[in-house]
């Protein structure tokens, strides 16, 4: 972590006093490292602490870094079966740090990156894996129109819109070097299942978005909202399944462990405490979802090489994250290819 004490903070601290948030006009900013998008910061005043995130400052892409959306969200939640920090305040005067940014509550708690779970026993990573199924369940029971967010985006073919949308932003960097993101652009659009369920959806729901409890497997608060929308809860769903897909020694996966040994559950009893939380017969089109979504997130990962190239990546190894876009794109690929061959579709 920096620590930066720079007199740019100082109208950020009178606004925060101003506010009743801070006791004196001052505080001390420390940049938290993780995280490929919005820059974020723990912002410190005597005992006082708060998170504080902001959009880049620099050119950026255009869909990128919604950190309205963010906080929007965020607020909507409070008080909800959805467990989120205390959002604070929204600012886009660009006077104070140069950028929007919002503010918002510091939860001390952990924040676990590595989806095997080191250093923990079988039964610990069970009560984890149950627990993260638990909230992603209650997120796609939120009855929108009660929490004010029945106009957040779009009625109606968010999957179409997606894909397009991603499209577009992958024709502005490296992917269009891609050939397996070039037949994934191609085919995605055309082999669009029809399906009609939208609800409020994350966008990015994995495990290094959420914060848990100090010892408890009980998760705190879900984080990073910047890709949020109205949506399909199973396509949503399926980007939280990755991990089963993607093999640990590419990026953030679990396939080809021994899940039992570790305590893991297998991909399908997963699959399971979802349905059964949300009274979900069954799932259909699951390889197609699993194909969009490595394509998703193979954009946003050439999307962070983009920014590593321009120099306005937020973190130190997005060189390296972003190398693992083409790979990425190649696994969506069989995945597409292997839902045409089952469902006997267009390929």
């Amino acid at each position: 972590m920096n620590q930066t004490t720079h007199r740019d903070w100082d109208s950020l601290a009178r606004l925060l006093h101003a506010r009743g948030l801070i006791e004196h006009a001052s505080l001390t900013a420390t940049r938290l490292t993780g995280g490929q998008s919005n820059p974020t910061f723990l912002v410190s005043s005597g005992t006082q602490r708060y998170v504080l995130r902001m959009k880049p400052v620099g050119q950026i892409q255009a869909r990128a870094h919604a950190i309205d959306r963010e906080y929007r969200v965020m607020r909507a939640l409070q008080g909800s079966d959805v467990p989120v920090p205390t959002v604070y305040l929204f600012s886009e005067d660009l006077s104070i740090l140069g950028s929007p940014f919002y503010l918002m509550e510091y939860l001390d708690g952990r924040v676990l990156v590595d989806q095997s779970l080191p250093g923990m026993q079988p039964a610990e990573r069970g009560a984890i894996y149950a627990e993260i199924n638990r909230v992603i369940a209650a997120l796609h029971r939120v009855d929108v129109e009660t929490v004010g967010l029945a106009d957040y985006s779009p009625g109606g073919n968010h999957l179409e819109r997606q894909i397009a949308g991603w499209t577009r932003q992958c024709r502005a960097t490296g992917a269009a070097e891609s050939s397996a993101m070039q037949a994934l652009m191609s085919w995605l659009p055309r082999n669009i299942p029809a399906v009609d369920d939208t609800r409020l959806v994350h966008g990015d729901f994995r495990l290094d978005n959420l914060v848990f409890h100090p010892s408890e497997p009980k998760v705190i608060g879900v984080l990073d909202w910047e890709l949020s929308a109205l949506g399909h809860p199973l396509v949503d769903f399926a980007y939280h399944c990755l991990s089963w897909h993607i093999p640990a020694s590419l990026w953030r996966g679990i396939a080809g462990l021994d899940l039992a040994g570790l305590g893991i559950p297998a991909e399908e009893t997963y699959m399971r405490w979802y349905l059964d939380a949300n009274g979900t017969a069954g799932i259909e089109h699951w390889d197609f979802y699993i194909a969009y979504n490595l394509f998703r997130l193979a954009a946003i990962l050439f999307g962070i090489a983009e920014r590593a190239r321009q120099g306005n990546a937020a973190a130190a190894d997005a060189l390296e994250t972003g190398r693992k876009a083409g790979p990425m794109a190649d696994l969506g690929w069989h995945y597409a290819m292997r839902y045409a061959a089952g469902r006997k579709v267009t390929a």
